[in-house]
């Protein structure tokens, strides 16, 4: 006899919590979305192309006591790596020593991260377990990025279990300081070519002196 399906959701969407979203008036809903195209649990391309562009994400972790933690990460676009359709992965990067992560782990490999992009208002949660890699040079290597000045110690590798894309509602838009560099650059070099333009109008045969 086949188990029950169990939906990817059912990661987050707890009994507790569907008893408020029952009591609150949208379980009716997300149950329809289990019953359909719900949550995914592998990484699509879509998602793929979503994390090669990321430069600052945030990981969650809990202890064995339940206090949670949550630690950013960034680096260059690419820093954080699709391996397959189940792992992520980036390279550790030596830090203040805390090591609290590191520690969270060792008790509990249940892990978040959670994507933002301020620019497009996007924002991607994970839910997965995470894993520490310290003797493996070769997924180092492979996972630090090119010309990045900073020291890997270790590599981190997250098994995806369930994930989920929100609206843009509520998210504010920002920018990146290059993406704002470049745009601004953009424009001086239009102005510059337009005053060039003007100026040459103005000295042709018939144009204002």
């Amino acid at each position: 006899m086949s188990l029950p399906h169990k939906p990817a959701s059912d990661i987050a969407f707890s009994p507790a919590v569907k008893a408020v979203q029952s009591r609150m008036g949208s379980r009716a809903a997300y149950a329809r979305m289990e019953t359909g195209d719900g949550w995914e649990s592998r990484v699509t391309p879509d998602l793929a192309r979503f994390i090669a562009l990321q430069t600052s994400i945030f990981m969650a972790t809990v202890n064995a006591e339940g206090q949670p933690y949550i630690q950013h990460r960034g680096g260059p676009p690419g820093f954080l790596h699709v391996l397959d359709d189940r792992t992520i992965g980036f390279a550790d990067f030596a830090g203040n020593r805390q090591y609290i992560t590191l520690g969270n782990l060792a008790d509990n490999p249940r892990a978040h991260l959670f994507l933002m992009d301020y620019a497009q208002r996007q924002r991607v949660k994970l839910w997965g377990e995470a894993r520490v890699v310290e003797d493996d040079k070769d997924l180092i290597t492979r996972l630090m990025p090119p010309d990045y000045k900073a020291r890997p110690e270790r590599a981190i590798l997250f098994s995806v279990a369930a994930w989920d894309a929100n609206c843009p509602q509520h998210i504010p838009q920002r920018f990146e300081a290059a993406e704002v560099a470049a745009l601004l650059d953009e424009r001086d070099r239009r102005i510059a070519a337009l005053e060039a333009a003007l100026a040459a109008a103005r000295h042709s045969p018939g144009g204002e002196k």
